[in-house]
């Protein structure tokens, strides 16, 4: 079979926009819209990408000349939709670890208008470790600043050359929150008043993403790359829906026109309804749920959905503790859950459990935790799906054999991957192999360290009376009864 190279070829345009972020929900949601719109307007512009960590997807992507193919798939209006989509709007993939030079002369160049980012919800973080001087700066925002400062040089603080940022880490006022650091990092590292009063001109937009999108369809690629007539490494699944909502103050709707290709995109100069929406009922029904469901024994949300007793957890958790705890029209929260449900049962998404389990300690606390606080000062009580959904986290992330980013944990004897940031791993590893003793008492310990981790959550949890006691007796059931007699007792 011939390569993706072979059947078709990249597009040269200028390249208008920087991305942080190789991943699969990029490629699938935003280089996706940026197809469609060189196809639909005049934009005219190619993603030049960079890879935020050191091992990336950058060379099979360099490899295969940016091009890829989408694979959207569901069902609307009782038909089945099947689309597939070459995607031609990467020029090219950077590393900045080992290409940093080539990676400051982006910052050169003068049709450089946009920059779009996802490095899940740990990665607009501050790091006083960073340093101008290094090659690169350990943080994203790091990488940001060291870039805004070239082009602020280059083009003598030329403010018709300031940037657009739209991050879409799903992180409460994401692009406020990387202004902020990047801020920080200019006056940390004395680059003058100048340049900071250049960032001003920079708008950094806040956003809200909405598409589930699995990846790589592993099982089905050998019989897609029949079906389309060539071998493509960098196939990406996503379900047909797609929603992107970008809070900014200035109008940017005719420089960028995702509208005007007929995208499902809202500007607006207030996002908080739709993103508190998504966080918390899709991105929540998530992460409150998939965790006790892959150590209960399934591997895709499909699969949450058709278990009895899975998708009863869900539902309680869903229309009994999320919406009741939050703000607004219940009817019209009520039916956006229906609708969420409706999409996580699409039967042509295989959505992994494992790759949703991705540094489920930020998650938690960006799509979860507001919720069960929120449930408790509004009811006087704890949350029991809630709170058994963090003791199944705490009990998910019981592994030994720790490597950098990765500890392993073990599921009915067999290894999988627990990923999240080095620290909290670390944490995790040391407890579970220092903590003796009963269940109960092991369950006390270790409980009381992670909610008492402020770090983590961004306060401390023991201060919720009640809330401690309660998630170690839910982590005590889990081991002393088995995980599916603890869901059977929550709902």
């Amino acid at each position: 079979m011939k390569k993706i190279i072979e059947a078709m070829e990249p597009v040269p345009r200028p390249e208008k926009v920087l991305q942080f972020g190789e991943g699969n929900f990029l490629r699938a949601f935003v280089d996706w819209q940026i197809d469609i719109v060189n196809d639909k307007t005049g934009f005219n512009g190619n993603v030049v990408v960079v890879q935020p960590l050191a091992q990336g997807m950058g060379e099979t992507i360099n490899a295969q000349k940016g091009l890829y193919t989408t694979v959207l798939r569901g069902v609307q209006n009782g038909k089945t939709i099947e689309e597939f989509r070459p995607i031609k709007s990467i020029s090219r993939c950077i590393n900045p670890y080992s290409q940093f030079d080539e990676y400051l002369r982006c910052a050169e160049n003068p049709d450089l208008r946009f920059v779009i980012s996802n490095t899940t919800e740990a990665g607009i973080a501050y790091n006083a470790e960073d340093r101008l001087s290094d090659k690169p700066p350990r943080s994203f925002p790091g990488k940001v600043t060291a870039f805004l400062f070239r082009r602020f040089e280059h083009f003598q603080g030329d403010a018709a050359k300031a940037l657009v940022f739209i991050p879409c880490e799903l992180i409460d006022k994401n692009g406020d929150k990387l202004k902020e650091i990047v801020e920080r990092y200019a006056r940390e590292w004395n680059l003058g008043e100048p340049f900071f009063a250049w960032l001003g001109s920079c708008d950094f937009c806040n956003s809200l993403v909405d598409r589930i999108v699995p990846g790589y369809p592993a099982e089905e690629a050998a019989a897609i790359c029949e079906k389309i007539g060539y071998e493509d490494k960098l196939l990406v699944a996503a379900e047909i829906f797609h929603l992107w909502v970008i809070e900014s103050n200035q109008d940017h709707r005719a420089e960028l026109p995702l509208v005007n290709a007929g995208l499902n995109v809202i500007w607006t100069n207030d996002m908080s309804f739709y993103r508190t929406r998504k966080v918390r009922i899709l991105n929540g029904a998530h992460t409150s749920s998939v965790l006790a469901a892959y150590l209960y024994g399934l591997d895709t949300v499909e699969q949450c959905i058709k278990d009895p007793l899975i998708i009863k957890m869900m539902k309680k958790g869903i229309f009994d503790e999320i919406i009741p705890s939050m703000d607004g029209n219940t009817a019209e929260l009520t039916q956006y859950a229906h609708d969420v449900l409706e999409r996580f049962a699409n039967p042509y998404i295989k959505h992994l459990i494992l790759s949703i389990s991705l540094n489920s300690v930020s998650k938690f606390k960006t799509r979860v935790l507001p919720s069960l606080t929120g449930y408790l000062a509004k009811t006087g009580k704890l949350p029991p799906v809630l709170v058994f959904s963090l003791a199944a986290l705490i009990a998910f992330y019981n592994g030994d054999s720790l490597a950098g980013r990765e500890l392993r944990g073990s599921r009915n004897g067999s290894a999988y991957p627990i990923q999240d940031d080095e620290d909290i791993l670390k944490c995790f590893a040391a407890l579970y192999a220092e903590t003796q003793g009963d269940d109960a008492a092991r369950a006390q310990k270790i409980t009381r360290v992670v909610l008492g981790s402020t770090d983590w959550w961004g306060e401390d949890l023991l201060a919720h009376a009640g809330l401690a006691d309660a998630v170690s007796a839910c982590l005590t059931t889990i081991w002393r009864s088995g995980i599916k007699q603890a869901i059977e007792g929550v709902v």
